[in-house]
């Protein structure tokens, strides 16, 4: 009797989950919402809860249901004060049944029963008692039983694909079978052969001599069809495997709702204790991946969305005066995409505060201070270090946030399942972190690489692109070789760096130039990389096994994983090698250009970038720059120019731009410089055959630093203002 209640709680645990996702979604847009299917619903849950004796949620259920009713047979809609009131009652009811799945001490829910209404009903919320402890769970050495939902069609669909495994694998067994015993036969037929040849029982011309040859080539004829017969079972087997395990994989991935669709609650709950009103969005939580990815997700979220409510909180005056609507908005949104889980965590309070984030980082000696003048720091590099440990933005310290440990413990939480946290600025207000990591934790498809006389993995997810470039295709950007390649349709320069400098920490060789380099580009988010491999062997998916000691610096590697004849390869982590390269890269330029110190470089390198249409002027301009000293990049148009600035890993000290240029022109470019806040203290530059003096003063109203018109262009001119500005 014990097991069967353990089904059925199992089986509930499943299906009250379905109702409650139901039922959210529709209070999400209230004025669409199908009320009667939310009324099916609540009563389904009720009799669900009947049924296993979960007396509390069968009432709650009961009174949301009668609260519904009323709401229906008047033929209004659901209001604001209705719809947080029902959402109190599903937080109950989700209260209950996760202490009941946890086996924890069932939770007092008078508050949300009284609050729905004394609505009749067969016992009062006064009469219902205390909840009993729930009953103990399987005997010691057995585990509590564990249902997943899965479509009937991928049921059907994996009931056949094991049947046709099934017959491939016994066709091949016969046909191996077969295979063996003519081989025996053959071997036997040779050997009699070979002894009346000894004995001058046959000529080669005699009739018995040519009837024996001639079975002999018919038998190796059939014995040769039947290999190429089992080389094709072979790979049918193989091919119904791969089939096999996908859908299998299926199976056992776990929706997301399964292990986060509880946290919708736990936000409410922490907004209420706050006094704040809060409108919480869970959106994507059918997206499967595996359990354990999931549940290391899970404490991680749960930190961002404590910090949404606490950083993200305003006063109702406050975001009245913002033009903002009077609850906070907390979102969080599951997205598979590229064999990744991305998890989306916004709101729409203040936003980051840059400021105290930097101030934070410097106080530690995470960055240094800025002279006066300098300009200001880029938004993503500060926003980086909101990771570290003990940098906060927060103002105060509570139970909530303020020690700057929390998005430390979440970068390292994710690191560890080789993905990763970005903290963005959103638009027009507020925050949001995104997180990535792989749907699965042990099988991914991987880049195998040679570098350095070892064998490594990277996966997929974070490659762009395979490419070969010769040493003559690169140019020196910041010390280091660049390319200029195309991403997404525009051109930018990205660094080249060798992946086994980048995994030893040394000083980059030289690229051969006689030859074409084999080069992987990596990502994160904008930010992009080339590493110089010395060959690409392999793309396979393979099983990652966790690895103690890699020998290489925490965090660097993925863990290892088996390739055929038993050869190992370390899976290193893309995200890490990135952040390798921007905390070396400065010592590691110096390095390749032999330098001795940062200042040394700051004071013989300024970069400009060109922006120009015409390629005779790009052409003209590098040309006259590059003459004296300067380093130059050249770009397109506007939209160009803004994908170098934000995704290169250059400085740019100075931007010299075109204003007639297509997709985006000079003046919208000054605009979007001078509005992006790391960027707005960059100097620009406007040279164009416009003269017209409302040009003029428009470009220097906009925050141009000078106006040079081609008609009267003189390179003089355009280098001592160049050399003014810097």
């Amino acid at each position: 009797m014990a097991d069967l209640r353990a089904q059925l709680l199992a089986a509930f645990d499943i299906e009250h989950r379905d109702h409650l996702e139901s039922v959210r979604r529709a209070l999400a847009a209230p004025a669409e919402a199908d009320l009667r299917e939310v009324f099916r619903r609540l009563h389904s849950l009720k009799g669900a809860a009947r049924a296993v004796d979960l007396e509390v949620v069968e009432h709650l259920a009961h009174r949301l249901e009668e609260r519904l009713a009323k709401v229906i047979d008047a033929g209004e809609g659901l209001d604001p004060a209705s719809v947080d009131l029902i959402h109190l009652g599903l937080d109950a009811i989700e209260a209950q049944a996760a202490a009941q799945r946890e086996g924890h001490p069932l939770p007092d829910a008078s508050r949300a029963l009284a609050a729905l209404g004394a609505i009749p009903s067969p016992t009062t919320a006064g009469d219902i008692a205390p909840a009993p402890a729930p009953p103990a769970g399987p005997p010691s050495g057995e585990r509590a039983p564990e249902y997943v939902r899965i479509d009937s069609q991928l049921g059907d669909s994996l009931s056949e694909s094991l049947h046709h495994l099934s017959s491939e694998v016994q066709i091949e067994a016969a046909q191996l079978e077969m295979t063996q015993r003519l081989r025996r036969e053959a071997a036997q037929l040779e050997r009699l052969w070979g002894e009346m040849r000894a004995r001058g029982g046959g000529t080669r011309n005699s009739a018995r001599s040519l009837a024996f040859e001639r079975g002999l080539q018919s038998l190796s004829r059939d014995l040769g069809e039947l290999t190429r017969r089992q080389a094709r079972a072979n790979w049918a087997v193989s091919e119904s495997l791969t089939a096999l395990r996908e859908q299998i994989n299926e199976v056992t991935l776990t929706p997301a709702e399964s292990v986060l669709g509880d946290l919708g609650r736990m936000v409410r709950d922490l907004a209420r204790e706050q006094g704040l009103e809060v409108d919480v969005r869970m959106e994507g939580l059918e997206v499967r991946a595996e359990r354990r990815v999931l549940q290391a997700l899970r404490e991680p979220i749960i930190h961002l969305l404590r910090n949404a409510v606490s950083h993200g909180g305003e006063a109702a005056k406050v975001r009245a005066a913002a033009g903002k609507d009077e609850r906070l908005h907390v979102s969080l949104r599951a997205l598979a995409r590229g064999g990744r889980l991305e998890i989306y965590i916004a709101d729409d309070g203040a936003g980051p505060d840059l400021a105290r984030i930097e101030a934070a980082a410097v106080e530690r000696g995470l960055l240094p201070p800025r002279e006066p003048g300098a300009p200001p720091r880029l938004t993503d590099e500060i926003l980086a270090m909101a990771f570290e440990p003990g940098v906060s933005a927060a103002q105060t310290v509570d139970r909530l946030s303020g020690r700057g440990m929390g998005l430390s413990a979440v970068s390292e939480a994710l690191t560890a399942l080789g993905g990763s946290a970005r903290l963005l600025q959103r638009q027009p207000a507020g925050a949001e972190v995104v997180l990535s990591a792989p749907l699965s934790a042990a099988r991914q498809t991987l880049v195998v690489a040679e570098a350095g006389g070892g064998l490594f993995g990277l996966p997929s997810f974070a490659i762009k692109a395979l490419l070969r470039l010769r040493a003559s295709d690169m140019e020196i950007v910041e010390g280091a070789p660049s390319a200029r390649i195309q991403i997404d349709g525009s051109d930018i320069v990205t660094p080249v760096i060798p992946l086994s400098t980048l995994i030893h920490e040394s000083a980059p060789d030289p690229l051969a130039t006689d030859a074409a380099t084999p080069l992987i580009l990596i990502h994160r988010g904008e930010r992009h990389l080339l590493l110089a491999v010395d060959a690409i062997s392999d793309v396979r998916e393979l099983t990652v096994q966790d690895l103690d000691d890699s020998r290489l610096a925490p965090g660097l590697t993925l863990g290892a994983a088996i390739l055929g004849e038993d050869r190992p390869l370390l899976v290193l982590n893309p995200e890490a090698l990135i952040d390798r390269w921007l905390r070396n890269a400065r010592r590691l330029s110096i390095s390749a250009l032999g330098l001795a110190n940062r200042e040394d470089v700051a004071r013989q390198v300024r970069t400009v970038l060109v922006v120009d249409d015409s390629i005779t002027t790009r052409t003209l301009e590098k040309s006259i720059l590059e003459a004296q000293g300067y380093r130059v990049i050249l770009a397109v148009d506007g939209v160009d120019a803004l994908t170098t600035l934000r995704s290169s890993e250059a400085l740019i000290d100075l931007v010299v731009a075109d204003i007639e240029m297509p997709r985006m022109d000079g003046f919208s470019l000054l605009q979007a410089i001078k509005a992006d806040a790391g960027l707005a203290s960059l100097p620009v530059i406007l040279m164009t055959s416009r003269n017209d003096e409302a040009d003029v003063r428009r470009g220097l109203d906009l925050g141009a630093e000078a106006y040079i018109t081609k008609q009267k262009f003189d390179q003089r001119e355009l280098l001592a203002t160049i050399g003014r500005i810097l």
